[in-house]
């Protein structure tokens, strides 16, 4: 496979790889995100609504009239 090279030690075993992300962006992405995950896998989990009513909260008035409105018409395209 182009663009992955391993490193490998005196009796032969792959030790470590270097990955051209400029070939492989999309699969190293995975990669990140799966580890990343697994590092916040024992994280509290915060429920959605929670979530959305903090957001909501820390929002302005203005704001908030914006989101009605652009709720509003969303609402009446998907009728």
């Amino acid at each position: 496979m182009t663009g992955i090279q391993f490193t490998t030690d005196a009796k032969g075993r792959k030790t470590a790889v270097v990955i051209d992300l400029r070939k492989h962006r999309a699969p190293w992405e995975d990669i990140e995100d799966g580890l990343i995950s697994e590092s916040r896998r024992k994280e509290r989990s915060v429920p959605y609504e929670e979530y959305r009513a903090s957001r909501l909260e820390a929002q302005s008035p203005t704001c908030l009239s914006t989101l009605s409105k652009s709720s509003s018409r969303r609402q009446r395209q998907f009728r």
